[in-house]
């Protein structure tokens, strides 16, 4: 079925229940009644106060950190399941890099020249880099996910959406203690201790430590060492000071260590010469470029909160953060030292917030201002045995952003408001791109041991610099058609700075331009929705029509490349460049219907249409040749929360769903394999890297005690066990790299069944 004939039926479906106003997304409603039939409506920070999520003009789904225990959540990226439209997985060759993307818009190379186009932020502390940014699930209060532009409301502007990770606030007048312990699939063993205490009337100090071990869901066969395995230590202090009824303070430190054995992938083809087959097992590896991998993250905040009087609010938030990555990547997935590439990346940032936020009779809004100023840096060395070659690649980015911002709503009736919204960015952007050539195996410039010769210098930028600026409004009217039924309609704009490629190459740019770095990226986003309940809120959902213009998209496409030829590729080479125009629009459903008092079902429908219609090269629109990346065309989760009471006043709940993701486009440019012929190294061809369209069926139970203290959960994954692919490597065609190459996949987590107990005090 065509992209345009599932808008069609899907409309049509609307149309006949268009008489049903659904307004709270799926997963984002308290399972439990009170007065009668109605249901509570979780309550969003989205614009930065506390609202019904019924009543916020923005495509948002929240889901509570009680409900992501109740799923059996075990990382961020299991908020995939519950958002339409959404790709959020772990990047390929890593265990806790972030690839995001929303309604078609992230970022799919996470090497140090590129921002993110989904921002994540941790308690209103916007994350620059999304190494380390797998967020495991422990002392959550909430997730939030806003689809579409972000920047008038808060944090740094985020052109695609934003992920909100909101911790626990700490009780000031009780000690809390909970401590959990989970044993499942794998020899998965996990430890959660959380707790608080208050030492004043006023200040409480609170704190959390978790545990995750797991053996690996393969094996290196080369090595013996766990494949996919887990193994991090994470931790978060906190203390929260009330001096006075009107000023509150936070600190917070939270650290964590991921000592999981390097991620090299299955790979899909069998060597050049026939000597290793391809594995039967998709979680299986033979790369031999080492396992030892460290991912260490850490961050200090300080939250100050004062409220003037009953109409002012002035908020500071004040935040450092810094991480570190070692860790070797085998391109070819082969024991032989031939396209392995040993990589360091690190990076930090400072970032500072103010806020003031205003609250009328009819009027309400904030005005911020935001300043961040992040570094991310790294080098690695490509080791390409077959020519005898080490490509070295380093570089350094500096990015100083400087915004202010505001956005008001005006109750123009009872039932009409009007919302209006602006920001105003300057990014500053310094560059250091450096590439040289060395002959032997690994170069003494990111290892000084190494006796390699240095042959020559391909890029030596310095200094390189580039300020781009931009104005972005934002709109939106909210009619209320009665009680519990809102419509609305948004306008806003996004924008991503530019910056400069860290793979450029200036032997072969004897123009120059890639010394100017690539532009700044825009969007003009339309939407429209519904949001509402009926019986009595028994129907909760959203419905929402979005439209995207692009314009200037930031494109990356990386190929081998034969510098010197012979008809050998000895290098590669990466392109950025601004794609001319290209849109998005699609629909998005989110519903909750209560059954009973203790029955629920959920539906959650993501469908896009995805075009670049338009980029140009050397005058002639060659857009035909390119895909839109990590978007779906069509995303459903049906999933029901059976919740009730048993065993002398014990609660059980029971969650099941089934999450359906249609085929998609890992790159830019489409991969359904090669055919027979195509390469001379593989004559016999190659099958797709691009996934397949799949289903998930997950099913969980978690009995609580009648005093609380106790529950007992059991919660299984991906029952089907479905092999699913999340993440690739192509450097076989159109263009080769090494003796041979690199066309591996990375897959999602198999069948998996934990158990856990947990204790409250």
């Amino acid at each position: 079925m065509t992209i345009r004939r599932k808008l069609l039926t899907t409309a049509a479906l609307l149309t006949s229940v268009s008489m049903l106003p659904m307004a709270a997304p799926a997963m984002a409603q308290e399972a439990q009644a009170s007065d009668g039939d109605s249901r509570e409506i979780i309550t969003v920070t989205a614009r930065r106060r506390e609202e019904s999520i019924l009543d916020v003009p923005i495509s948002v789904t929240a889901v509570s950190g009680e409900q992501l225990e109740q799923t059996g959540a075990v990382d961020i990226t299991a908020i995939q399941r519950l958002t339409p439209n959404a790709t959020i997985e772990v990047a390929r060759g890593s265990n806790s890099t972030l690839i995001a993307f929303i309604r078609g818009v992230g970022q799919q190379d996470p090497l140090w020249g590129f921002e993110p186009g989904v921002g994540l932020y941790i308690d209103d502390i916007y994350v620059a880099r999304p190494q380390g940014a797998i967020l495991d699930i422990f002392d959550v209060q909430s997730i939030e996910v806003l689809r579409g532009p972000q920047g008038t409301l808060y944090g740094r502007n985020t052109i695609g959406g934003a992920i909100k990770y909101v911790t626990n606030r700490l009780n000031t007048d009780d000690p809390e203690f909970q401590a959990r312990v989970a044993y499942g699939s794998y020899n998965q063993f996990d430890t959660i201790l959380s707790g608080s205490i208050p030492l004043s009337e006023t200040f409480a100090i609170g704190g959390a430590l978790a545990r995750y071990t797991r053996d690996g869901f393969g094996e290196n066969l080369l090595t013996g060492a766990d494949h996919y395995n887990k193994d991090i230590l994470a931790g978060r202090l906190s203390a929260e000071w009330t001096p006075t009824d009107n000023l509150f303070v936070r600190l917070s430190y939270d650290r964590t260590e991921d000592d999981s054995n390097a991620k090299h992938g299955h790979r899909l083809l069998p060597d050049a010469a026939g000597v290793f087959p391809v594995t039967s097992d998709v979680f299986d590896t033979r790369g031999g470029a080492g396992d030892a991998n460290s991912v260490e993250t850490e961050g200090w905040s300080a939250s100050v909160e004062w409220d003037i009087n009953e109409a002012f609010t002035f908020k500071s938030i004040t935040a450092y953060r810094e991480g570190s990555t070692v860790t070797p990547i085998d391109f070819d997935a082969l024991p032989q030292p031939d396209f392995d590439v040993p990589a360091n990346y690190a990076d930090d940032q400072f970032s500072q917030e103010f806020q003031l936020l205003y609250s009328g009779d009819r009027l309400s809004g904030i005005v911020g201002a935001y300043y961040l100023d992040g570094n991310a840096n790294g080098d690695f060395d490509v080791i390409l045995s077959s020519l005898g070659l080490t490509i070295y690649q380093a570089g350094d980015q500096t990015k100083e952003n400087i915004s202010v911002y505001a956005d008001f709503t005006y109750d123009v009736t009872d039932r009409l408001s009007v919302s209006a919204g602006a920001r105003y960015t300057e990014d500053e952007t310094v560059a250091d791109v450096t590439r040289e050539v060395w002959l032997g195996l690994g170069s003494g410039s990111f290892d000084a041991s190494n006796t390699s010769i240095f042959l020559a210098t391909q890029t030596g930028y310095q200094g390189l610099t580039r300020t781009d600026d931009a104005f972005t409004p934002r709109l939106s009217a909210t009619y209320a058609l009665n009680d519990t039924v809102n419509v609305y309609a948004s306008y806003s704009q996004g924008f991503k700075a530019g910056g400069f490629d860290p793979r450029a190459r200036q032997d072969l740019d004897p123009t120059g331009l890639s010394a100017e770095g690539f532009g700044p990226e825009f969007v003009d986003s339309y939407e429209i929705g519904l949001k509402g309940s009926v019986l009595d809120n028994r129907l909760v959902g959203s419905i929402a029509y979005f439209l995207a213009d692009y314009s200037d998209q930031q494109i990356t496409v990386q190929q081998g490349v034969d510098s010197d030829n012979d008809g050998v590729n000895d290098t590669f080479v990466s392109s950025v460049f601004n794609a001319g125009e290209s849109e998005y629009n699609g629909l998005e459903i989110e519903a909750s219907l209560f059954l009973t008092d203790e029955f629920q079902i959920d539906w959650v429908l993501g469908v896009i249409d995805a075009e670049i219609n338009e980029i140009l090269s050397g005058g002639v629109n060659i857009a035909s040749n390119f895909v839109t990346q990590n978007t779906p065309e069509l995303t459903n989760r049906f999933g029901f929360t059976y919740n009730t009471t048993v065993l002398d006043e014990h609660n059980l709940v029971v969650t099941g769903s089934a999450s359906y993701r249609d085929g998609y486009n890992l790159f830019n440019v489409e991969n359904s394999g090669f055919a027979a012929g195509t390469s001379a190294v593989f004559p016999a061809g190659g099958p797709a890297l691009d996934p397949d369209s799949y289903t998930l069926f997950d099913l969980s139970a978690v009995l609580t005690s009648a005093s609380e203290r106790w529950s007992f959960a059991l919660h299984g994954r991906n029952l089907s066990d479905e092999n699913y692919r999340v993440a690739a490597y192509n450097f076989v065609t159109p263009s080769q790299l090494g003796a041979d190459g690199a066309y591996s996949a990375f897959y999602g987590a198999p069948r998996t069944v934990t158990a856990s107990v947990t204790f409250r005090y």
